[in-house]
Protein backbone atom coordinates (compact mmCIF):
# COMPACT_ATOMS: atom_id res chain seq x y z
CA UNK A 1 0.00 0.00 0.00
CA UNK A 2 2.82 2.73 1.04
CA UNK A 3 4.61 1.37 -2.53
CA UNK A 4 1.49 2.67 -4.14
CA UNK A 5 1.46 5.56 -2.29
CA UNK A 6 4.62 6.58 -3.23
CA UNK A 7 4.49 5.76 -6.90
CA UNK A 8 1.00 7.64 -7.21
CA UNK A 9 3.38 10.80 -5.60
CA UNK A 10 5.88 10.77 -7.86
CA UNK A 11 3.62 9.97 -10.98
CA UNK A 12 1.36 13.36 -9.91
CA UNK A 13 4.89 14.92 -9.65
CA UNK A 14 5.73 13.77 -13.34
CA UNK A 15 2.67 15.28 -14.89
CA UNK A 16 2.69 18.95 -12.78
CA UNK A 17 6.61 18.62 -14.32
CA UNK A 18 5.35 18.24 -17.72
CA UNK A 19 2.47 20.75 -17.46
CA UNK A 20 4.97 23.73 -16.22
CA UNK A 21 7.63 23.46 -18.31
CA UNK A 22 5.90 22.05 -21.48
CA UNK A 23 4.23 25.62 -22.28
CA UNK A 24 7.04 26.83 -21.44
CA UNK A 25 9.25 25.59 -23.86
CA UNK A 26 6.71 25.90 -26.52
CA UNK A 27 6.39 29.52 -25.87
CA UNK A 28 10.06 30.17 -26.03
CA UNK A 29 10.09 28.40 -29.24
CA UNK A 30 7.71 30.24 -30.56
CA UNK A 31 9.59 33.53 -29.82
CA UNK A 32 12.33 32.69 -31.31
CA UNK A 33 10.88 31.76 -34.44
CA UNK A 34 9.01 34.87 -34.50
CA UNK A 35 12.31 37.17 -33.92
CA UNK A 36 13.69 35.27 -36.80
CA UNK A 37 10.90 36.24 -39.10
CA UNK A 38 11.02 39.90 -37.74
CA UNK A 39 15.07 40.13 -38.38
CA UNK A 40 14.53 38.82 -41.81
CA UNK A 41 11.39 40.98 -42.54
CA UNK A 42 13.87 43.81 -41.44
CA UNK A 43 16.94 43.07 -43.85
CA UNK A 44 13.91 42.50 -46.69
CA UNK A 45 13.06 46.26 -46.03
CA UNK A 46 16.29 47.83 -45.47
CA UNK A 47 17.66 46.20 -49.25
CA UNK A 48 14.43 47.77 -50.71
CA UNK A 49 15.38 50.85 -49.37
CA UNK A 50 18.48 50.79 -50.63
CA UNK A 51 17.78 49.67 -54.13
CA UNK A 52 15.24 52.39 -54.20
CA UNK A 53 17.49 55.20 -52.90
CA UNK A 54 20.54 54.25 -55.70
CA UNK A 55 17.67 53.87 -57.95
CA UNK A 56 17.01 57.22 -57.15
CA UNK A 57 19.99 58.91 -57.18
CA UNK A 58 21.07 57.23 -60.38
CA UNK A 59 17.86 59.16 -62.10
CA UNK A 60 18.90 62.53 -60.46
CA UNK A 61 22.57 62.00 -62.08
CA UNK A 62 21.69 60.95 -65.31
CA UNK A 63 18.69 64.12 -65.43
CA UNK A 64 21.99 66.36 -64.63
CA UNK A 65 23.89 64.57 -67.33
CA UNK A 66 21.26 65.35 -69.90
CA UNK A 67 20.76 68.75 -68.88
CA UNK A 68 24.14 70.00 -67.69
CA UNK A 69 25.38 71.37 -64.20
CA UNK A 70 22.99 74.47 -62.79
CA UNK A 71 24.83 77.84 -62.00
CA UNK A 72 24.47 79.33 -58.72
CA UNK A 73 22.19 82.55 -59.32
CA UNK A 74 23.88 85.48 -59.58
CA UNK A 75 23.07 88.00 -56.95
CA UNK A 76 23.71 91.75 -56.97
CA UNK A 77 23.40 93.36 -53.71
CA UNK A 78 21.26 96.80 -54.15
CA UNK A 79 22.49 99.42 -51.61
CA UNK A 80 19.19 100.90 -50.65
CA UNK A 81 19.95 103.81 -47.70
CA UNK A 82 16.60 102.91 -46.23
CA UNK A 83 18.03 99.40 -45.45
CA UNK A 84 19.46 99.24 -42.03
CA UNK A 85 22.99 97.06 -41.66
CA UNK A 86 20.76 94.36 -39.40
CA UNK A 87 18.41 93.87 -42.45
CA UNK A 88 21.63 93.56 -44.42
CA UNK A 89 23.17 90.60 -42.32
CA UNK A 90 20.32 89.01 -42.29
CA UNK A 91 19.14 88.46 -45.68
CA UNK A 92 22.19 89.28 -47.67
CA UNK A 93 23.95 85.97 -45.40
CA UNK A 94 21.42 83.71 -45.98
CA UNK A 95 21.43 84.51 -49.92
CA UNK A 96 25.34 84.07 -49.40
CA UNK A 97 24.74 80.49 -47.82
CA UNK A 98 22.13 79.50 -50.32
CA UNK A 99 25.14 80.20 -53.09
CA UNK A 100 27.28 78.14 -51.30
CA UNK A 101 25.01 75.39 -50.65
CA UNK A 102 24.00 75.79 -54.29
CA UNK A 103 27.67 75.29 -55.74
CA UNK A 104 28.79 72.66 -52.92
CA UNK A 105 25.49 70.19 -54.29
CA UNK A 106 26.81 70.66 -57.63
CA UNK A 107 30.18 70.11 -57.03
CA UNK A 108 29.16 66.88 -55.02
CA UNK A 109 27.19 65.61 -57.98
CA UNK A 110 30.16 65.80 -60.21
CA UNK A 111 31.87 63.94 -57.76
CA UNK A 112 29.35 61.17 -57.31
CA UNK A 113 29.40 61.08 -61.57
CA UNK A 114 32.94 60.45 -61.84
CA UNK A 115 32.74 57.65 -59.45
CA UNK A 116 29.85 55.83 -61.10
CA UNK A 117 31.93 56.44 -64.29
CA UNK A 118 35.04 54.44 -62.76
CA UNK A 119 33.21 51.61 -61.85
CA UNK A 120 30.46 51.38 -64.97
CA UNK A 121 30.99 53.35 -68.06
CA UNK A 122 34.65 54.65 -69.40
CA UNK A 123 32.52 56.64 -72.07
CA UNK A 124 30.32 58.27 -69.82
CA UNK A 125 33.71 59.44 -68.03
CA UNK A 126 35.68 60.91 -70.58
CA UNK A 127 32.23 62.82 -71.29
CA UNK A 128 32.49 64.40 -67.86
CA UNK A 129 36.20 65.25 -67.87
CA UNK A 130 35.59 67.35 -70.95
CA UNK A 131 32.45 68.92 -70.13
CA UNK A 132 32.42 70.12 -66.38
CA UNK A 133 36.47 71.31 -66.13
CA UNK A 134 35.36 74.75 -67.67
CA UNK A 135 32.00 74.93 -66.17
CA UNK A 136 33.29 74.71 -62.58
CA UNK A 137 36.08 77.42 -63.58
CA UNK A 138 33.58 79.51 -64.32
CA UNK A 139 31.16 78.24 -60.94
CA UNK A 140 34.63 79.28 -58.64
CA UNK A 141 35.16 82.42 -60.51
CA UNK A 142 31.47 83.72 -60.33
CA UNK A 143 31.28 82.32 -56.30
CA UNK A 144 34.39 84.73 -55.88
CA UNK A 145 32.65 87.71 -57.73
CA UNK A 146 29.54 87.03 -55.49
CA UNK A 147 31.79 86.82 -52.17
CA UNK A 148 33.66 90.15 -53.72
CA UNK A 149 30.64 92.22 -53.89
CA UNK A 150 28.92 90.90 -51.03
CA UNK A 151 32.08 91.31 -48.83
CA UNK A 152 32.23 95.07 -50.35
CA UNK A 153 28.51 95.56 -49.64
CA UNK A 154 28.54 94.66 -46.28
CA UNK A 155 31.72 96.96 -45.70
CA UNK A 156 29.58 99.82 -47.43
CA UNK A 157 26.39 98.93 -44.92
CA UNK A 158 29.16 98.67 -41.96
CA UNK A 159 30.84 102.45 -42.26
CA UNK A 160 27.36 104.10 -42.99
CA UNK A 161 26.43 102.22 -39.51
CA UNK A 162 29.54 103.55 -37.85
CA UNK A 163 29.50 106.81 -39.08
CA UNK A 164 26.06 107.29 -37.90
CA UNK A 165 26.96 106.12 -34.36
CA UNK A 166 29.59 109.14 -34.37
CA UNK A 167 26.83 111.94 -35.51
CA UNK A 168 24.38 110.43 -32.62
CA UNK A 169 27.31 110.81 -30.33
CA UNK A 170 28.47 113.93 -31.48
CA UNK A 171 24.98 115.13 -31.38
CA UNK A 172 24.77 114.07 -27.73
CA UNK A 173 27.71 115.80 -26.63
CA UNK A 174 26.57 118.60 -28.16
CA UNK A 175 23.62 118.54 -25.88
CA UNK A 176 25.30 117.78 -22.87
CA UNK A 177 27.35 121.29 -23.76
CA UNK A 178 24.22 122.96 -23.70
CA UNK A 179 22.49 121.90 -20.70
CA UNK A 180 19.69 123.93 -19.03
CA UNK A 181 19.84 125.05 -14.88
CA UNK A 182 16.81 123.31 -15.03
CA UNK A 183 16.99 120.05 -16.47
CA UNK A 184 16.69 116.57 -14.77
CA UNK A 185 19.93 114.98 -13.42
CA UNK A 186 18.61 111.86 -14.22
CA UNK A 187 18.38 112.51 -17.97
CA UNK A 188 21.34 114.06 -17.97
CA UNK A 189 23.02 110.50 -16.37
CA UNK A 190 20.86 109.01 -19.48
CA UNK A 191 22.65 110.88 -22.28
CA UNK A 192 26.05 110.13 -20.90
CA UNK A 193 24.92 106.50 -20.70
CA UNK A 194 23.98 106.37 -23.86
CA UNK A 195 26.92 107.93 -25.42
CA UNK A 196 29.11 105.18 -23.97
CA UNK A 197 27.14 102.55 -24.43
CA UNK A 198 27.15 104.13 -28.50
CA UNK A 199 30.98 104.20 -28.09
CA UNK A 200 31.26 100.87 -26.95
CA UNK A 201 29.12 99.71 -29.83
CA UNK A 202 31.12 101.61 -32.19
CA UNK A 203 34.50 100.06 -31.41
CA UNK A 204 33.10 97.00 -31.24
CA UNK A 205 31.66 96.79 -34.87
CA UNK A 206 35.38 98.21 -35.88
CA UNK A 207 36.62 95.52 -34.51
CA UNK A 208 34.99 92.96 -35.59
CA UNK A 209 33.89 94.61 -38.98
CA UNK A 210 30.22 93.90 -38.18
CA UNK A 211 26.73 95.22 -36.63
CA UNK A 212 25.44 93.41 -34.28
CA UNK A 213 21.58 93.26 -33.05
CA UNK A 214 23.11 95.03 -29.52
CA UNK A 215 24.76 97.26 -31.32
CA UNK A 216 21.28 98.69 -33.30
CA UNK A 217 19.61 98.44 -29.98
CA UNK A 218 22.03 100.77 -28.69
CA UNK A 219 21.64 102.99 -31.47
CA UNK A 220 17.96 102.93 -31.04
CA UNK A 221 17.82 103.96 -27.29
CA UNK A 222 20.02 107.02 -28.19
CA UNK A 223 17.97 107.77 -30.98
CA UNK A 224 15.02 107.72 -28.75
CA UNK A 225 17.24 110.00 -26.13
CA UNK A 226 17.96 112.84 -28.67
CA UNK A 227 14.30 112.97 -28.97
CA UNK A 228 13.58 113.46 -25.78
CA UNK A 229 16.67 116.39 -25.67
CA UNK A 230 15.13 117.96 -28.82
CA UNK A 231 12.28 118.98 -26.39
CA UNK A 232 14.22 119.40 -23.79
CA UNK A 233 16.33 121.98 -25.75
CA UNK A 234 13.76 124.49 -27.37
CA UNK A 235 16.63 127.70 -27.55
CA UNK A 236 17.99 126.67 -31.23
CA UNK A 237 19.43 130.06 -31.57
CA UNK A 238 21.55 129.80 -29.11
CA UNK A 239 22.69 126.32 -29.01
CA UNK A 240 23.76 127.65 -32.82
CA UNK A 241 25.31 130.60 -32.24
CA UNK A 242 27.22 128.64 -30.04
CA UNK A 243 27.84 126.02 -32.47
CA UNK A 244 28.91 128.34 -34.75
CA UNK A 245 31.77 129.86 -32.26
CA UNK A 246 33.06 126.77 -31.41
CA UNK A 247 33.31 125.46 -35.44
CA UNK A 248 35.15 129.16 -35.82
CA UNK A 249 37.49 128.21 -32.75
CA UNK A 250 38.36 125.19 -33.74
CA UNK A 251 38.84 125.88 -37.54
CA UNK A 252 41.45 128.62 -36.06
CA UNK A 253 43.07 126.11 -34.28
CA UNK A 254 43.39 123.93 -37.21
CA UNK A 255 44.88 126.80 -39.07
CA UNK A 256 47.51 127.53 -36.53
CA UNK A 257 49.02 123.89 -36.30
CA UNK A 258 49.06 123.66 -39.67
CA UNK A 259 51.02 126.92 -39.94
CA UNK A 260 53.11 125.30 -37.44
CA UNK A 261 53.61 122.57 -39.02
CA UNK A 262 54.72 123.90 -41.60
CA UNK A 263 56.62 126.23 -40.75
CA UNK A 264 59.01 123.48 -38.60
CA UNK A 265 59.00 121.17 -41.69
CA UNK A 266 60.54 124.35 -43.81
CA UNK A 267 62.96 125.09 -40.85
CA UNK A 268 63.92 121.40 -40.84
CA UNK A 269 64.77 121.20 -44.24
CA UNK A 270 66.99 124.51 -44.20
CA UNK A 271 68.72 123.19 -41.43
CA UNK A 272 72.26 121.88 -41.52
CA UNK A 273 72.90 118.63 -39.19
CA UNK A 274 75.30 118.57 -36.70
CA UNK A 275 77.16 115.81 -38.53
CA UNK A 276 77.55 118.09 -41.78
CA UNK A 277 78.86 121.51 -40.32
CA UNK A 278 81.55 119.27 -37.77
CA UNK A 279 82.18 117.73 -41.49
CA UNK A 280 82.69 121.51 -42.81
CA UNK A 281 84.69 122.50 -39.77
CA UNK A 282 87.21 119.49 -40.10
CA UNK A 283 87.90 120.05 -43.79
CA UNK A 284 88.22 124.02 -43.64
CA UNK A 285 91.51 123.11 -40.48
CA UNK A 286 92.62 120.73 -43.33
CA UNK A 287 92.81 123.25 -45.63
CA UNK A 288 94.57 125.73 -44.34
CA UNK A 289 96.97 123.18 -42.70
CA UNK A 290 97.85 122.34 -46.98
CA UNK A 291 100.95 124.74 -48.26
CA UNK A 292 99.53 127.55 -50.97
CA UNK A 293 100.63 124.83 -53.45
CA UNK A 294 98.93 122.74 -52.47
CA UNK A 295 95.22 124.09 -52.38
CA UNK A 296 95.07 124.13 -56.00
CA UNK A 297 92.63 121.49 -58.29
CA UNK A 298 93.89 119.58 -61.09
CA UNK A 299 93.48 120.61 -64.96
CA UNK A 300 92.80 123.52 -65.23
CA UNK A 301 93.74 123.91 -68.69
CA UNK A 302 90.46 122.06 -68.97
CA UNK A 303 87.66 124.87 -67.68
CA UNK A 304 87.73 126.82 -70.78
CA UNK A 305 87.43 124.24 -73.20
CA UNK A 306 84.46 124.50 -74.79
CA UNK A 307 84.64 121.11 -76.98
CA UNK A 308 84.40 119.51 -73.08
CA UNK A 309 81.36 118.61 -71.39
CA UNK A 310 80.72 121.28 -68.93
CA UNK A 311 78.42 120.96 -65.70
CA UNK A 312 77.53 123.81 -63.53
CA UNK A 313 76.55 123.28 -59.66
CA UNK A 314 75.63 126.35 -57.30
CA UNK A 315 75.75 124.86 -53.79
CA UNK A 316 77.25 125.33 -50.27
CA UNK A 317 76.41 121.56 -49.27
CA UNK A 318 79.69 119.34 -49.35
CA UNK A 319 78.50 116.00 -49.01
CA UNK A 320 75.27 116.82 -51.78
CA UNK A 321 77.85 118.03 -54.37
CA UNK A 322 79.91 114.69 -53.88
CA UNK A 323 76.82 112.98 -55.19
CA UNK A 324 76.45 114.59 -57.62
CA UNK A 325 79.95 114.50 -59.16
CA UNK A 326 80.12 111.30 -57.94
CA UNK A 327 77.12 109.81 -59.44
CA UNK A 328 77.58 111.38 -62.85
CA UNK A 329 81.07 110.34 -63.03
CA UNK A 330 80.09 106.75 -62.47
CA UNK A 331 77.61 106.86 -65.20
CA UNK A 332 79.83 108.58 -67.73
CA UNK A 333 81.00 107.10 -70.78
CA UNK A 334 84.39 108.99 -71.24
CA UNK A 335 84.90 110.66 -67.66
CA UNK A 336 87.80 112.56 -68.71
CA UNK A 337 85.94 114.91 -70.96
CA UNK A 338 83.67 115.98 -68.12
CA UNK A 339 84.35 119.03 -65.85
CA UNK A 340 82.16 120.67 -62.91
CA UNK A 341 82.32 124.01 -62.26
CA UNK A 342 81.08 124.28 -58.57
CA UNK A 343 80.37 127.84 -57.33
CA UNK A 344 79.90 128.21 -53.02
CA UNK A 345 80.34 130.92 -50.87
CA UNK A 346 83.33 132.62 -48.90
CA UNK A 347 82.36 130.35 -45.89
CA UNK A 348 82.57 127.16 -47.46
CA UNK A 349 85.14 127.62 -50.02
CA UNK A 350 87.92 125.91 -48.36
CA UNK A 351 85.82 123.19 -46.69
CA UNK A 352 84.65 121.93 -50.51
CA UNK A 353 88.11 123.09 -52.18
CA UNK A 354 89.85 120.16 -49.28
CA UNK A 355 87.06 117.97 -49.68
CA UNK A 356 87.81 117.15 -53.86
CA UNK A 357 91.56 117.50 -53.03
CA UNK A 358 91.13 114.76 -50.67
CA UNK A 359 88.89 112.92 -53.21
CA UNK A 360 89.56 113.79 -56.79
CA UNK A 361 87.08 112.50 -59.35
CA UNK A 362 89.43 110.08 -60.93
CA UNK A 363 90.16 111.72 -64.87
CA UNK A 364 87.36 114.27 -64.75
CA UNK A 365 87.93 117.67 -63.77
CA UNK A 366 86.08 119.83 -60.66
CA UNK A 367 87.34 123.30 -60.08
CA UNK A 368 85.85 125.24 -57.21
CA UNK A 369 85.42 128.94 -56.98
CA UNK A 370 83.69 131.19 -54.23
CA UNK A 371 80.71 134.10 -55.65
CA UNK A 372 82.63 136.35 -54.13
CA UNK A 373 85.30 136.20 -57.15
CA UNK A 374 82.61 137.80 -59.29
CA UNK A 375 83.15 141.57 -58.19
CA UNK A 376 81.14 142.85 -61.06
CA UNK A 377 78.01 140.81 -59.61
CA UNK A 378 78.50 142.31 -56.40
CA UNK A 379 78.56 145.54 -57.95
CA UNK A 380 76.28 145.76 -60.76
CA UNK A 381 73.60 143.08 -59.37
CA UNK A 382 73.73 143.43 -56.07
CA UNK A 383 70.39 145.18 -55.76
CA UNK A 384 68.99 142.72 -57.70
CA UNK A 385 69.69 140.26 -56.03
CA UNK A 386 69.05 141.54 -53.11
CA UNK A 387 64.84 141.16 -54.21
CA UNK A 388 62.24 138.59 -53.10
CA UNK A 389 60.33 140.02 -49.78
CA UNK A 390 60.98 136.32 -48.51
CA UNK A 391 62.70 135.25 -45.14
CA UNK A 392 63.61 131.72 -46.67
CA UNK A 393 67.02 131.86 -47.64
CA UNK A 394 66.77 129.67 -50.55
CA UNK A 395 64.74 132.38 -51.91
CA UNK A 396 67.03 135.63 -51.42
CA UNK A 397 70.27 133.03 -51.83
CA UNK A 398 72.99 134.58 -53.96
CA UNK A 399 73.77 131.03 -55.20
CA UNK A 400 70.13 130.69 -55.82
CA UNK A 401 69.69 133.55 -58.43
CA UNK A 402 73.25 132.75 -59.76
CA UNK A 403 71.80 130.78 -62.60
CA UNK A 404 70.29 133.53 -64.39
CA UNK A 405 74.15 135.12 -64.93
CA UNK A 406 75.34 132.34 -66.74
CA UNK A 407 76.77 133.84 -69.94
CA UNK A 408 78.68 136.51 -67.64
CA UNK A 409 79.93 133.27 -65.25
CA UNK A 410 81.29 131.39 -68.33
CA UNK A 411 82.12 133.98 -70.98
CA UNK A 412 83.67 131.33 -73.13
CA UNK A 413 81.11 128.47 -73.01
CA UNK A 414 78.50 127.63 -75.11
CA UNK A 415 76.55 125.12 -73.85
CA UNK A 416 76.79 124.11 -70.63
CA UNK A 417 74.29 121.78 -67.91
CA UNK A 418 72.93 123.06 -64.84
CA UNK A 419 72.68 120.66 -62.17
CA UNK A 420 70.90 120.73 -58.58
CA UNK A 421 72.78 119.82 -55.46
CA UNK A 422 69.65 117.53 -54.68
CA UNK A 423 69.85 115.41 -57.64
CA UNK A 424 71.47 111.22 -58.56
CA UNK A 425 72.60 110.86 -61.94
CA UNK A 426 71.48 107.44 -63.00
CA UNK A 427 72.73 107.63 -66.86
CA UNK A 428 75.08 108.92 -68.95
CA UNK A 429 74.35 112.79 -69.53
CA UNK A 430 77.15 113.77 -72.24
CA UNK A 431 74.03 112.80 -74.86
CA UNK A 432 72.53 116.08 -73.55
CA UNK A 433 74.77 117.79 -75.76
CA UNK A 434 73.76 116.34 -79.20
CA UNK A 435 70.14 117.37 -78.58
CA UNK A 436 68.83 120.11 -81.36
CA UNK A 437 68.14 122.86 -79.36
CA UNK A 438 66.37 124.99 -82.89
CA UNK A 439 67.51 128.01 -81.71
CA UNK A 440 66.02 128.02 -78.27
CA UNK A 441 68.07 128.55 -75.07
CA UNK A 442 66.64 126.23 -72.47
CA UNK A 443 66.07 122.56 -72.46
CA UNK A 444 63.98 121.19 -69.77
CA UNK A 445 61.29 118.84 -69.09
CA UNK A 446 57.71 120.10 -68.84
CA UNK A 447 55.70 119.74 -65.64
CA UNK A 448 52.39 120.99 -66.93
CA UNK A 449 50.58 117.45 -67.03
CA UNK A 450 47.90 116.84 -64.64
CA UNK A 451 47.83 114.21 -62.99
CA UNK A 452 51.64 113.82 -62.34
CA UNK A 453 53.36 114.47 -59.10
CA UNK A 454 55.73 117.52 -60.92
CA UNK A 455 52.37 119.14 -61.93
CA UNK A 456 52.59 122.76 -62.09
CA UNK A 457 50.51 125.48 -63.55
CA UNK A 458 51.83 128.81 -64.37
CA UNK A 459 48.73 130.60 -62.68
CA UNK A 460 49.86 128.94 -59.63
CA UNK A 461 53.00 131.39 -59.42
CA UNK A 462 52.42 133.81 -61.68
CA UNK A 463 49.67 136.76 -61.32
CA UNK A 464 47.85 136.78 -64.11
CA UNK A 465 45.35 139.38 -63.28
CA UNK A 466 47.77 141.99 -63.37
CA UNK A 467 47.81 143.73 -67.10
CA UNK A 468 51.53 143.14 -67.90
CA UNK A 469 51.52 139.53 -67.36
CA UNK A 470 48.28 138.81 -68.51
CA UNK A 471 49.09 140.90 -71.75
CA UNK A 472 52.68 139.22 -72.50
CA UNK A 473 52.22 135.74 -71.29
CA UNK A 474 49.40 132.96 -72.07
CA UNK A 475 48.33 131.19 -69.10
CA UNK A 476 48.22 127.66 -70.69
CA UNK A 477 51.86 127.73 -71.31
CA UNK A 478 53.33 124.72 -70.66
CA UNK A 479 55.42 124.45 -67.65
CA UNK A 480 59.15 122.99 -66.70
CA UNK A 481 61.36 122.17 -64.41
CA UNK A 482 64.35 123.58 -62.96
CA UNK A 483 67.17 120.59 -61.94
CA UNK A 484 68.82 119.75 -64.82
CA UNK A 485 68.81 122.11 -67.45
CA UNK A 486 70.44 122.47 -70.97
CA UNK A 487 71.46 125.82 -71.50
CA UNK A 488 73.13 127.33 -75.44
CA UNK A 489 74.69 130.01 -73.85
CA UNK A 490 75.39 131.53 -77.60
CA UNK A 491 71.49 132.07 -78.01
CA UNK A 492 71.05 133.55 -74.35
CA UNK A 493 73.54 136.06 -75.23
CA UNK A 494 72.53 137.14 -78.50
CA UNK A 495 68.87 137.36 -76.67
CA UNK A 496 70.02 139.00 -73.98
CA UNK A 497 67.85 137.37 -71.38
CA UNK A 498 69.91 138.35 -68.67
CA UNK A 499 68.07 141.73 -68.67
CA UNK A 500 64.97 140.33 -69.40
CA UNK A 501 65.52 138.72 -65.85
CA UNK A 502 66.62 142.02 -64.76
CA UNK A 503 63.56 143.91 -65.96
CA UNK A 504 61.06 141.93 -65.03
CA UNK A 505 62.94 141.25 -61.10
CA UNK A 506 62.40 145.26 -60.97
CA UNK A 507 58.86 145.57 -62.00
CA UNK A 508 58.50 142.70 -59.35
CA UNK A 509 59.56 145.09 -56.92
CA UNK A 510 56.92 147.39 -57.66
CA UNK A 511 53.71 144.72 -57.87
CA UNK A 512 52.85 141.37 -56.46
CA UNK A 513 54.01 139.41 -60.17
CA UNK A 514 54.85 135.81 -58.92
CA UNK A 515 55.08 134.19 -55.28
CA UNK A 516 59.04 134.10 -53.88
CA UNK A 517 61.25 131.71 -55.78
CA UNK A 518 63.21 131.50 -58.76
CA UNK A 519 60.81 129.17 -60.47
CA UNK A 520 58.10 131.54 -61.46
CA UNK A 521 60.51 134.49 -63.04
CA UNK A 522 62.77 131.44 -64.70
CA UNK A 523 59.15 130.95 -66.86
CA UNK A 524 58.83 134.43 -67.31
CA UNK A 525 62.58 135.08 -68.49
CA UNK A 526 62.52 132.08 -70.44
CA UNK A 527 59.24 132.60 -72.15
CA UNK A 528 59.03 130.42 -75.40
CA UNK A 529 62.59 130.21 -75.32
CA UNK A 530 62.09 126.16 -73.59
CA UNK A 531 62.75 123.40 -76.01
CA UNK A 532 60.84 120.06 -73.85
CA UNK A 533 63.16 117.24 -73.14
CA UNK A 534 61.61 113.88 -73.01
CA UNK A 535 60.50 112.59 -69.38
CA UNK A 536 62.87 110.05 -68.83
CA UNK A 537 65.70 112.70 -68.67
CA UNK A 538 65.05 114.40 -65.32
CA UNK A 539 62.00 112.45 -63.15
CA UNK A 540 60.98 115.11 -59.89
CA UNK A 541 58.81 114.58 -56.42
CA UNK A 542 61.79 112.35 -54.43
CA UNK A 543 61.76 115.13 -51.80
CA UNK A 544 57.75 115.46 -51.56
CA UNK A 545 56.34 112.83 -53.00
CA UNK A 546 56.71 108.84 -51.75
CA UNK A 547 54.41 107.49 -54.47
CA UNK A 548 56.65 107.89 -57.66
CA UNK A 549 56.61 104.90 -59.94
CA UNK A 550 59.43 102.56 -59.38
CA UNK A 551 59.35 102.13 -63.37
CA UNK A 552 59.48 106.06 -63.80
CA UNK A 553 62.49 106.25 -61.52
CA UNK A 554 64.52 102.85 -63.02
CA UNK A 555 64.10 104.75 -66.61
CA UNK A 556 65.01 108.04 -65.55
CA UNK A 557 68.51 109.83 -66.50
CA UNK A 558 68.50 112.40 -62.76
CA UNK A 559 66.37 111.67 -60.34
CA UNK A 560 65.66 115.26 -58.38
CA UNK A 561 65.08 115.24 -54.55
CA UNK A 562 63.03 118.35 -54.72
CA UNK A 563 60.79 119.41 -51.71
CA UNK A 564 62.16 119.90 -48.21
CA UNK A 565 62.81 116.20 -47.64
CA UNK A 566 66.42 115.54 -48.51
CA UNK A 567 67.96 112.36 -48.31
CA UNK A 568 70.37 113.71 -46.15
CA UNK A 569 68.06 114.85 -44.02
CA UNK A 570 66.74 112.82 -40.94
CA UNK A 571 63.22 113.45 -42.34
CA UNK A 572 63.82 112.36 -45.90
CA UNK A 573 61.42 109.54 -47.01
CA UNK A 574 63.67 106.25 -46.49
CA UNK A 575 61.77 104.63 -49.47
CA UNK A 576 63.97 106.84 -51.15
CA UNK A 577 67.46 107.25 -49.68
CA UNK A 578 69.52 104.11 -50.48
CA UNK A 579 69.26 105.80 -54.22
CA UNK A 580 71.32 108.96 -52.78
CA UNK A 581 73.09 107.20 -50.26
CA UNK A 582 75.21 104.94 -52.74
CA UNK A 583 76.83 107.32 -53.93
CA UNK A 584 78.44 108.46 -50.39
CA UNK A 585 81.60 107.03 -49.19
CA UNK A 586 80.76 106.36 -45.63
CA UNK A 587 83.92 105.12 -44.96
CA UNK A 588 85.38 108.31 -45.65
CA UNK A 589 87.44 109.07 -42.04
CA UNK A 590 86.01 112.46 -41.95
CA UNK A 591 82.77 111.02 -41.86
CA UNK A 592 83.35 108.55 -39.85
CA UNK A 593 84.98 111.24 -36.97
CA UNK A 594 81.42 113.11 -37.64
CA UNK A 595 78.95 110.26 -37.71
CA UNK A 596 77.80 110.79 -40.82
CA UNK A 597 76.29 107.29 -41.40
CA UNK A 598 73.43 105.70 -43.59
Amino acid sequence: MRAFRKCSRILILCLLCVSVFVPIFILSYRLKQINSDVSEDFVEELSIIKHRTEAQTLSAIEQEESRGLKEPPLLVYKDDPANSAFNFSSSEESRFSEVSFATNDAGSLKNNATRLDKNGGGQRRRQEEEVPVPVAKEESHVSRVQHDQVVRSRSRALDEKVKEMKDQVIKAKAYLNFTPANISSHFVKELKLRIKEVERAMSQSTKDSRVSRSSLQKMKAMESTLLKASRIYPDCAAMIKKLRAMTYSAEEQVRSHRNQESFLRALGGRTIPKSLHCLSMRLTAEYFALDPGGRELPYKHKLQDPHLYHFAIFSDNILACSVVVNSTISTAKDPAKIVFHIVTDFLNLPAMSMWFLSNPPGKATVHVESIENFPWLITKYNETLQREGSLDPRYISQLNHLRFYLPDIFPHLTRIVLLDHDIVVQKDLTKLWSINMRGKVNGAVQTCKEGEPSFRRMDMFVNFTDPIIANKFDPNTCTWAFGMNLFDLHEWRRRNLTGVYHKYLHLGKKRPLWKAGTLPIGWVTFYKQTVALDKSWHVLGLGYDSGVRQEDIEQASVIHFDGILKPWLDIGIDKHKPLWRKHVKYEHPYLQQCNVHE
